[in-house]
């Protein structure tokens, strides 16, 4: 047990004496709060416990206070302990009192900073989510590193952890793709052509229409006359674009027919979403399920979860077209949920995909959405809302679109005119661990600014080099340690010796180890994982300025053994922390 849960264990016995006596009512049952001391002349821990006691035990907090402390066991880790202010307890522990931690790190090894704070509970995690229309750019990047390290961490907590992508495998953005494809195989045909203002206009396109042409030579060949013959106009022709590409969706369906257009439909589709997985795999992320929005189609399901509202009464028409009452839970305005052609809309399925995620029993949600979704949030919290579900078990954490800059110049990005840095183009310039660091090292709805140039410059400006510097020093230390059979690591001989660190430096080291599961277990209750790159940032510097001045591999074996079992304690923390985030922890560099 850590220095921070014995003494909370301490206020607990000390409160049990307290009731025991009548002086606190026997019928509270609550955890003490124990923070760290922001000011070390305050101690090292501090507890509101007197102050959250004294309104319902009709005592002033500090005559409280000091009845606490009166009845707190002893423990020989404990210098002493006062009252200040209006009723804090704070603790003052010895220097060697936490001593303690280094061994708990030892001893556990990975799993140090893991808790049992979710276990029993079982959440799932959406992220990234994007349309199979192309690669993945920078900015989806960002929510893939941001939602993998949430993951991570609620692991780490004890929480069972469902990771899921969400494939937006229907509707009409996935049909001006396949009508894109099938338009670039054409040409590969022959055919001379006018590609259309709203088609998606990538290489990638390109690509998918020669690997088709490879596998159905001339099967799906259609004359160019047939396919515009009459169609309305499109932008550049001063007509509609949206019209436009409408109308070659409905021609290439009606020249294909449906089997035909179903192959041309899912070529694209399956070829983007293997092309997704696997930059996410290098990249990382690791998914437990990739959930078909088709398949909520094929089981009636996008149906069933309107007609439930229906039931309910909260679905009216109007001008043709069904409309979600959605107001009634707090939204701005109704949503359509199905048009005047009978089609059910993105919000139908987002409905029934949401019905069918607390249908499977979760206990929380959480999904990662771009800001760009931030007005989704009230319309889908009104439909789990009004299908029966606790709202609170959604929590919906919006990411902002990372922005790449090339010197001075902003990059932009577009999925149709296909000029956009792919992620997979960023991870090869800057590597995976600098792109995973980076992505979270701010809190998620903060704009971000990617910074080519600092990511990949070996210096203590780059936060991620400066990390991995730490734990590589650790390594090439321990290497020449064991170089010499005479002093090679004993754990159990350099656990005797920890009274030796007696350096304010040494002792600063310690408490940062002894805060990780703290940090972790604070990350995963917010879902800020950029709490754990800060930290390992900090940890890191006060590793280099402490191994800067002070010699570890000392002639004195006691003092040795001492230093080099604090130096591992502190490369198992940030090897650890690094693997929340998806870094490496490297051995050599």
């Amino acid at each position: 047990m850590n220095m921070k849960d014995s003494l909370v264990a301490l206020l607990v016995e000390s409160m049990r004496t307290l009731q025991a006596r009548g002086d606190v009512p026997s019928d509270l049952d609550l955890t003490p709060q124990l923070e760290r001391a922001r000011d070390r002349q305050f101690g090292d821990f501090a507890s509101n416990l007197a102050m959250v006691l004294a309104k319902p035990s009709r005592q002033s907090p500090r005559k409280l206070a000091e009845q606490l402390i009166n009845a707190l066991p002893s423990d020989p880790r404990v210098e002493r302990v006062e009252v200040a202010g209006p009723g804090f307890i704070n603790f003052y522990v010895r220097p060697d009192g936490h001593h303690s931690t280094i061994g708990q790190v030892l001893d556990q090894a990975a799993a140090y900073g893991h808790t049992n704070l979710g276990a029993g509970q079982h959440i799932q995690v959406e992220f990234v989510s994007a349309n199979p229309t192309g690669p993945l750019h920078v900015g989806h990047g960002r929510g893939a590193a941001y939602g993998a390290c949430v993951a991570n961490v609620l692991a780490a907590c004890g929480y069972e952890v469902t990771r899921e992508y969400y494939v937006n495998d229907a509707g009409r953005q996935m049909d001006i793709l396949a009508t894109s494809v099938w338009l670039r195989y054409l040409e590969v045909c022959g055919e001379e052509l006018s590609f259309p203002d709203n088609g998606y206009r990538g290489d990638y396109v390109i690509d998918l229409a020669k690997s088709l042409h490879q596998q159905l030579g001339k099967r799906l060949h259609k004359s160019a006359e047939s396919v515009f013959d009459e169609l309305p106009a499109d932008g550049r022709d001063g007509g509609d674009k949206e019209a436009h590409i409408d109308a070659l969706i409905k021609r290439c369906q009606q020249l294909l027919g449906k089997t035909e257009y179903r192959l041309l439909f899912d070529h694209g589709l399956d070829g983007i979403r293997a092309d997704i997985a696997a930059d996410l795999e290098a990249f990382g992320v690791h998914y437990d399920l990739w959930f078909s929005e088709r398949s909520l189609s094929e089981a009636d399901a996008i149906e069933k979860a309107i007609e439930a509202l229906v039931a309910k009464g909260l679905v009216y028409q109007e001008a043709g077209a069904r409309w979600f009452a959605s107001t009634r839970f707090g939204d701005d305005k109704d949503r359509v949920v199905q048009r005047e052609d009978g089609r059910y809309t993105y919000f139908a399925a987002d409905i029934a995909y949401h019905h069918n995620k607390f249908e499977r029993g979760f206990d929380r949600i959480v999904n990662v959405w771009g800001a760009d979704h931030h007005g989704y949030i009230p319309r889908v919290r009104a439909a789990v809302e009004a299908l029966g579900h606790d709202p609170e078990h959604l929590q919906v954490r919006l990411v902002q679109f990372a922005i790449l800059y090339r010197g001075s110049e902003r990059v932009q990005m577009s999925t149709r005119s296909g000029s956009f840095i792919t992620l997979r183009e960023l991870r090869e310039e800057v590597g995976n661990d600098a792109a995973r660091f980076f992505y979270v090292l701010r809190k998620a709805e903060q704009h971000m600014d990617f910074d080519l140039e600092l990511a990949k410059s070996q210096s203590k400006d780059n936060p991620v080099y400066y990390i991995q510097y730490a734990h590589a020093r650790i390594a090439s230390m321990r290497r020449k340690l064991n170089a010499d059979a005479a002093t090679t690591f004993d754990p159990a001989y350099a656990l005797e010796q920890l009274h030796q660190l007696t350096e304010e430096r040494e002792q600063q080291l310690v408490d940062e180890i002894a805060r990780y599961p703290e940090v972790v277990e604070h990350a995963a209750r917010t879902l800020e994982p950029h709490l754990i790159a800060h930290y390992l940032r900090d940890l890191a510097s006060h590793f280099h300025v402490y191994y800067n001045g002070h010699r570890v591999l000392v002639e004195e074996a006691n003092l040795r053994a001492a230093r080099v079992a604090l130096c591992v304690a502190v490369q198992q923390v940030l090897r650890n922390g690094l693997d929340l985030l998806g870094v490496q922890a490297p051995e050599r560099m």
